[in-house]
């Protein structure tokens, strides 16, 4: 669980049930952090409504701030939730590239096998 989170509303007015959710759905992106970026990461939350005139529109923006990176994801819906469940999912794509990049042991698997399949065929 991600335990730093600042949410900020600009001109939103944020309720307890949308903060709760928020917490929920971005505390758990530490699950595709590696071990030694969990206790370091924070997350900057920024919920905002676009749009007042010609109907409500939420803008959420999400900053996550890990060792020698800053993975930022930004959407917005006619929903607030449904902008964070967005949100969300594309920050899980960027955090599980950042880890295959950091870790040396994870996304290399079986590059000798391929050789040697390859090469057994020309053979």
């Amino acid at each position: 669980m991600i335990n730093s989170i600042n949410i900020t509303g600009v001109k939103f007015d944020l309720d307890e049930a949308t903060k709760r959710y928020v917490i929920k759905k971005i505390g758990r992106l530490d699950r595709y952090l590696p071990r030694h970026a969990r206790k370091s990461a924070t997350a900057d939350v920024r919920l905002k409504q676009v749009n007042r005139e010609y109907g409500n529109k939420y803008e959420a923006e999400v900053t996550l701030h890990i060792p020698d990176k800053t993975v930022t994801a930004k959407d917005s819906t006619v929903n607030v939730l449904a902008a964070l469940d967005i949100v969300e999912a594309k920050l899980a794509t960027q955090l599980h590239k950042y880890k295959e990049t950091s870790v040396p042991h994870i996304g290399r698997r079986g590059m000798l096998a391929r050789f040697k399949r390859s090469y057994a065929r020309e053979a």
